[in-house]
């Protein structure tokens, strides 16, 4: 289970999702030219997206195949929404 959290330049948490992204072969076969912010996820990893990776990381969530979709997409969007409206935050995805 991959969890996504809002982190400031210290590393606080500002906002967490409740759901988590269940990690599938899935994304291990997306495109990366398609899909380079979302390949960046991994199950044991952490992948961290600024201000500026954020909306392409919302534009692949447009597109992303639903068999990989669930709870944790529109999430996701509200995390990115907070971290574009902030200063100096990022959008968290932790692995195990």
């Amino acid at each position: 289970m991959i969890n996504m959290a809002v982190r400031g330049d210290n590393r606080n948490v500002v906002a967490s999702a409740k759901a988590g992204v269940d990690w599938t072969a899935g994304f291990a076969n997306l495109d990366p030219a398609q899909f380079p912010m979302l390949r960046a996820l991994t199950p044991y990893g952490d992948a961290v997206f600024n201000q500026r990776q954020v909306p392409l990381l919302l534009s692949e969530l447009d597109r992303l195949p639903a068999d990989l979709g669930g709870d944790w997409v529109g999430q996701a969007r509200e995390l990115c929404q907070v971290v574009e409206r902030g200063l100096h935050l990022y959008l968290w995805f932790i692995g195990d």
